[in-house]
């Protein structure tokens, strides 16, 4: 069954929609106030929950040429399944889903695909030769529902068969898409329906793998007896059977269909708190596929689908829910997780950790995010303060001219002066950090809200959340507390949000340090439960303290993203200088330097004494020394080792 001679393991064709999900949950929808975001339809979940998984993965579907069209295609993208056969379709609309979690039993769904983009995909919109470059297709059982469609995945089913793959059959039943039942009742997942059980059963022949609810099994078997529909099935088809059971996991058959569903193949299943069952389905079909397509025995890819499906039950969402392989192993690993997973903290840290949005094995920034420093400046010189908007422009366009495009580039900027700016970044592919902080606030203070989490949601959620906080694991506890207290929301509160966070640690300048200070400190954070996706640490010479510094991260966090230096206001050598040392710590991935760069080019500019255009020409100048300056010191190391 492995297919390694194949371009992908596994195409999915039908639904791409933008799923709505509803924040508040325990009401109506009616009274549901705001909605996250998400990729969502079936087999589009399936494609990412596969990828996650280590399958590779593609999908066929149309979406619409807007902004959520554009948005499934980026995230898809970011999340490494194939787009090359996601067609824009220039006359119709993204579809939308907008759900809700009222209770354990109910999970409103209103399916907003009157004339949507997928449903209008066709066989012409088919690459043939990529088609049958895969090892399997997934077709879909809503999308039987349209002619066009139904012809779409007979093509690729045959297709991809004449090539030699498998094709899944993955039943999908949703009333309300076939004009069951009214369009108020998304939800609903079973109608008995002749016409529909005839539609689904013509793809029977073509099937290796059949895949449904008990439910689903009814509308393709023509029964609400399971096993006498189960046998309908088998007369169709050779196929293995895949019977999915929720809490009892699932039951396989790979031959003739027994009296019981019992008697069937099994593997583990898994007593997990429902949260929201709204995506297990596609879990469960990615994990199986990861094992049936890689030949594992069909137990245990009756596991890895039970485990999938038990995982994302547990979560708010579908695709961003789904685990990724790491994750799935750690679950499997362990026979200790707590009946309402998400508690879990050990899993949860690995799944955001293993599924973030794109990789960064290098990362340099220019930062002008200072705030104080700049009103200082406007000050001393009694300028306008509306200059400084002006200048953190001209950071932008000095990134864009040395970063040419690169996405191992970043600009970290303000909302109080640089917002214009971080609109601007917004069509940029570069990393974007924004500070939290109070200025020079020791205990740590945050800016705007008095509840970080609302401030947060204001926020892109590609914006890196930045903290600076003056720490030493030395501090008075009263100190340490108030900050660890600080810290410890702020983490909360971007995990929420769906943010990343860079924890800045600078030692106070009145306290003593040596070569294990600011390892303490690290290793302190971690302790008490605080696990940043970057580290911003200032430079130092010391060999050993950057083995310290290493050892802290990687004992404790082997996923964090690394380590940018700060540069202070260091003069350009001798930041250059300690280059060197930094850059033999595979953890340290670049730089995020403000002062070094901009503050004689701001004063310069600020007093008339340059234009604009050399503005820009000097902090790129400076900006291109340094990120030179970098590359020469890593290629440095790569020479001596």
């Amino acid at each position: 069954m492995a297919h390694s001679d194949k371009m992908l393991d596994l195409i999915t064709l039908g639904r791409s929609s933008v799923d709505l999900y509803g924040q508040q949950t325990g009401g109506r929808l009616e009274d549901t106030a705001s909605f996250a975001k998400y990729v969502g339809g079936s087999p589009t979940n399936t494609a990412v929950g596969g990828a996650r998984l280590g399958l590779r993965t593609g999908l066929v579907t149309r979406v619409g040429t807007d902004h959520m069209g554009r948005f499934l295609h980026e995230q898809l993208g970011r999340e490494g399944v194939d787009t090359r056969g996601v067609v824009f379709d220039p006359d119709r609309l993204t579809a939308l889903v907008i759900l809700g979690l009222r209770d354990r039993e109910n999970f409103p769904l209103i399916f907003y695909r009157e004339n949507c983009a997928d449903m209008a995909l066709t066989r012409d919109d088919l690459d043939r030769a990529w088609i049958q470059s895969a090892g399997a297709v997934l077709i879909n059982g809503t999308h039987l529902s349209q002619p066009d469609v139904y012809a779409a995945s007979v093509a690729a089913a045959t297709w991809v068969r004449e090539a030699g793959g498998k094709v899944l059959f993955d039943i999908d039943y949703r009333p309300v898409l076939w004009g069951l039942t009214g369009r108020d009742m998304g939800e609903n997942r079973f109608v008995a329906d002749p016409a529909v059980t005839e539609r689904l059963q013509q793809v029977l022949p073509l099937c290796d793998l059949i895949v449904g609810t008990e439910e689903e099994i009814h509308i393709l078997g023509g029964s609400t007896d399971t096993i006498a529909a189960l046998r309908a099935i088998r007369a169709g088809s050779d196929a293995l059977i895949v019977c999915k059971r929720g809490a009892l996991g699932c039951a396989a058959f790979d031959g003739a269909i027994p009296d019981r569903l019992d008697d069937g193949i099994s593997g583990r299943s898994f007593r997990i708190e429902v949260f929201n069952v709204l995506g297990a389905g596609d879990a469960f079909m990615a994990g199986f596929a990861r094992g049936w397509l890689r030949g594992e025995a069909i137990a245990d890819c009756c596991t890895f689908g039970n485990a999938c499906g038990a995982i994302v039950v547990s979560r708010h969402g579908c695709a961003p829910a789904m685990p990724s392989w790491t994750e799935l192993e750690a679950f499997l690993a362990s026979d200790t997780h707590p009946f309402r997973l998400r508690d879990d903290t050990a899993l949860e840290q690995i799944h955001w950790a293993t599924t973030r949005r794109r990789a960064y094995p290098s990362l340099t920034v220019l930062a002008v995010d200072h705030r104080s420093q700049f009103e200082e400046l406007v000050e001393e010189l009694g300028v306008d303060a509306g200059l400084i908007g002006r200048f953190k422009g001209f950071a932008l366009a000095a990134l864009d001219r040395v970063a040419q495009g690169d996405p191992g580039f970043g600009l970290l900027v303000d909302g109080r002066y640089g917002f214009d700016t971080l609109a601007a970044a917004a069509d940029h592919p570069y990393w974007i950090g924004r500070p939290i902080e109070r200025p020079k606030s020791r205990p740590l203070a945050f800016e705007g809200s008095a509840d970080v989490a609302t401030e947060l949601a204001q926020w892109p959620v590609d914006h890196v959340v930045k903290c600076l906080v003056f720490y030493h694991p030395d501090d008075t506890p009263e100190m340490r507390d108030r900050q660890e207290r600080q810290l410890l929301r702020l983490f909360d509160a971007c995990r929420k949000t769906r943010h990343e966070l860079l924890v800045e640690v600078i030692v106070p300048a009145d306290m003593p340090g040596d070569a294990m200070t600011v390892a303490r400190a690290i290793r302190r954070l971690y302790a008490i439960g605080i696990y940043p996706d970057w580290w911003k640490l200032e430079p130092v010479d010391d060999p050993a303290a950057w083995r310290n510094i290493a050892a802290a991260i990687t004992e404790n966090d082997p996923h964090c993203r690394g380590v940018v230096l700060l540069g202070l206001s260091t003069p350009m050598q001798q930041l250059i200088a300690s280059f060197d040392a930094a850059a033999a710590v595979d953890i340290v991935k670049g730089f995020a330097v403000g002062r070094t760069i901009f503050y004689d080019v701001a004063r310069e500019w600020m007093r008339g004494a340059i234009s604009d255009a050399d503005a820009v020409d000097a902090l790129a100048e400076r900006f291109s020394l340094l990120v030179e300056a970098w590359r020469n010191a890593r290629a440095g190391v790569g020479k001596a080792a």
